[in-house]
């Protein structure tokens, strides 16, 4: 089995629990197999057939874009995270940003 953790904001999905088992050879069969048993999950974390650009995955500490993607291999008892992408930054994204002013700031 493979450990998979569940960020906070995927949690509601999955009964509230922070931390799942699942079955697989590769990164793409454990998740595969998470969402047969969470169908909640499959538009939080796949998009057009794939994962969701916005999702990074890590297996073993290491993001799977590095390794082989989806068809990285899982030993068993290894831990797979799943961690979106946070959006945000609404407020302040119109307000620009302007160079401090030597001498401008306070000790």
């Amino acid at each position: 089995m493979t450990r998979v953790r569940i960020p906070p904001t995927l949690r509601a999905e999955v009964g509230g629990v922070r931390e799942l088992e699942a079955n697989g050879d590769t990164v793409g069969d454990v998740l595969d197999d998470l969402v047969d048993r969470h169908p909640a999950l499959r538009a939080q974390l796949f998009q057009n057939g794939g994962l969701a650009s916005f999702v990074n995955v890590y297996l073993g500490g290491e993001d799977i874009r590095t390794l082989d993607g989806l068809e990285s291999p899982v030993d068993h008892g290894e831990t797979v995270i799943l961690l979106p992408a946070m959006a945000g930054g609404a407020f302040l994204a119109g307000l620009g940003s302007r160079r401090a002013e030597p001498g401008s700031a306070k000790a």
